[in-house]
């Protein structure tokens, strides 16, 4: 057992944002969550790297309290964290025929303080917790060190968030408040947790980091810099010379919260192209955003039925990957194939998309892994454990003003977009096209009188330097 030198954080305001679904490793090979069995949860674990997807049930000997968190790792075994009389215990969980194996790993002391498990890291052999007080925050290694939990780092000031800046799982983003303002700092694990500034956009601003693509450098970030008082999204890139941008069409509405969840990996060079995840919570439900820093429009489309909401992950192809479930189809993955705006007017006409396509080329589809596509088994989608996943509906720009879009889709911000009403009920391939006699949203109005968002140059190599001091006149654009 070791104990947690930090004070203890007075009530549950911790800054953290609420978790996912579940949680999904960093290659996707696998899921983890708290499935719920009438009033008693129990973790679950899902294989997704497979034939086909599919859930193994973890219980224990008795159901899991309220707080209690998963994550997969990399080998199929899920770390668990328990609170249990002021102590935090860490176990790593298995199944073992029918029943499950534990493996203790130890304990954190430290009182009441908020403990909450990072992101997973790259590799998926080691995972970090971050324990906070009022005046610091510490970092621990759970699991994958040599004697159990191991303290990292001592950072002063109350973090929140966590996001990994490359594929080592060295250099840890965190949100730090210090002196009544929060920015983003950057820990170096391997150097005894030194501390160096990411986000300083202005000496008065909050500046927070909500995700970050180590393979582009992209940052999401939520920043009050250009409208004080007023959080707003933005981006920048990591290492590059550009100031930090907050698009307009990003400001979905007042009262719908727009949280960035999966970014497309692999476009080193080009991060304005990247596909960026955005889960939409209104009024009237949640629905899914996709948005591209290059394109001045993000695509609404319903979230298929059952969504693990906050939970998915894009591969390098620019396919989105989200978890659900439904009482038809315990474990499941739907797809949504976004292309980006050059690919869609390039392939427009010379193949029909799979799937339902939406008024700007978006379509939910069956979604076996790419294990059985490659063994020619995409065509039977239940037995990918897919069932039908909704239908796609079409996009509208939120760039401007707040209303319908230029196709006219009365969208209503605050509620999730209704299905497109020349869709049938049920998902069939190939049911409809565009019709090309009406615009297409995603593409550029030509009497929209807006300028241009200037082309981001070639990024310099990624380095953790930081975004600050930007004079906020160039530092809005649209």
């Amino acid at each position: 057992m070791t104990a947690c030198a930090i004070e203890t954080a007075a009530g549950d305001q911790d800054g953290f944002s609420p978790r996912p679904g579940c949680v999904i490793t960093v290659d996707g090979g696998y899921a983890a969550r708290l499935a719920r069995s009438g009033d008693s949860w129990f973790p679950e674990r899902w294989t997704l790297d497979g034939p086909e997807p599919y859930a193994v049930p973890l219980p224990g000997n008795q159901p899991e309290e309220p707080g209690t968190e998963v994550q997969p790792m990399g080998d199929g075994r899920v770390l668990i964290r328990r609170h249990v009389d002021g102590r935090q215990l860490f176990a790593l969980l298995y199944p073992t025929g029918p029943g499950t194996g534990e493996l203790p790993l130890g304990a954190v002391e430290c009182g009441d303080a908020e403990v909450r498990l990072l992101a997973p890291a790259p590799g998926g052999d080691r995972a970090y917790a971050l324990v906070v007080g009022p005046r610091s925050s510490a970092v621990w290694l759970v699991a994958g060190g040599a004697f159990g939990p191991e303290h990292v780092a001592v950072i002063p000031g109350r973090c929140s968030g966590g996001g990994w800046l490359d594929r080592e799982g060295r250099m840890l983003a965190l949100d730090r408040e210090l002196d009544g303002r929060t920015k983003t700092v950057v820990v170096d694990l391997e150097r005894g947790g030194e501390v160096s500034p990411l986000l300083q956009i202005a000496a008065d601003s909050d500046d927070r980091l909500l995700l970050a693509d180590p393979d582009s450098g992209l940052l999401l970030i939520r920043s009050d810099a250009p409208s004080p008082g007023h959080a707003r999204l933005g981006w920048g890139v990591l290492g590059s010379t550009l100031p930090v941008r907050f698009p307009e069409c990003l400001r979905v509405s007042a009262d719908c919260a727009v949280t960035p969840f999966a970014i497309q990996p692999g476009l080193v060079l080009t991060p304005e192209s990247c596909g960026v995840a955005l889960r939409v919570d209104g009024p009237g439900g949640t629905w899914i955003g996709i948005w591209r820093p290059a394109e001045r429009c993000i695509r609404h489309l319903p979230a298929p039925e059952g969504w693990l909401a906050g939970a998915g992950l894009w591969t390098r192809e620019g396919v989105l990957r989200l978890p659900y479930t439904t009482p038809a189809t315990p474990c499941g993955v739907a797809e949504l194939a976004v292309p980006a705006r050059d690919e869609q007017a390039r392939d427009e006409g010379l193949a029909e998309t799979e799937g339902v396509r939406g008024v700007a080329g978006a379509a939910w589809r069956p979604g076996a892994t790419a294990a059985a596509r490659g063994a020619g088994q995409a065509g039977d989608a239940r037995a990918a454990g897919i069932a039908r996943v909704g239908d796609a509906g079409g996009a509208v720009d939120a760039g401007g003003a707040e209303g319908p879009g230029r196709d006219g889709a009365a969208f209503v911000l605050g509620k999730p977009p209704e299905p497109d009403p020349r869709q049938p009920g049920t998902w069939q391939p190939g049911a409809w096209q565009p019709d090309p006699s009406q615009p297409d949203p995603s593409q550029p109005d030509s009497s929209d009188p807006r300028p241009s968002e200037p082309e981001p140059s070639e990024p310099v190599p990624l380095r953790p330097v930081p975004l600050q001091q930007a004079p906020l006149g160039r530092l809005v654009t649209k």
